[in-house]
């Protein structure tokens, strides 16, 4: 299994809307090496939902549900969606300065390539974002 963030206004699509919809296309990524990330992601894989803008915390988690394909919203070039599923909220949010203060999450992709939307984690940073997130271990299992 690999392990995912992604990033998202809440203006735009916040995790309350995801929770809504449950299942959404991730769509409209328009960078080259998110792109190459999002045709990394195999089903089942885990997910992150990060609230970009003012808020920049990380407030949700979800998985892959269906793996890369041509996006529907791109009219040129080569680009790929992916399909996740929420899964849960954190119990409680991690913010930016919570991740950039921790010893394992200040190496994140977060943290070095703030412009990035979507990005991998390593599974040691997964499971940080659980502990601080309020996550029991045997949620995690």
């Amino acid at each position: 299994m690999n392990y995912w963030l992604v990033k998202q206004e809440p203006e735009d699509f916040s995790w309350a809307d995801f929770v809504k919809v449950k299942t959404t296309a991730w769509t409209g990524v328009r960078n080259f090496q998110a792109r190459n990330y999002l045709r990394q992601m195999k089903c089942q894989d885990h997910v992150y939902f990060y609230h970009s803008g003012k808020e920049k915390q990380i407030v949700g988690e979800a998985i892959v549900v269906r793996e890369n394909y041509p996006d529907p919203t791109a009219t040129e070039g080569d680009w790929t969606a992916v399909d996740l599923q929420a899964l849960h909220a954190l119990p409680v949010p991690v913010t930016l300065a919570q991740i950039q203060s921790d010893p394992i999450l200040k190496q994140m992709a977060l943290v070095r390539q703030t412009r990035l939307s979507v990005m991998p984690m390593t599974p040691e940073q997964s499971i940080q974002i659980a502990l601080l997130g309020g996550i029991k271990k045997s949620k995690r299992s």
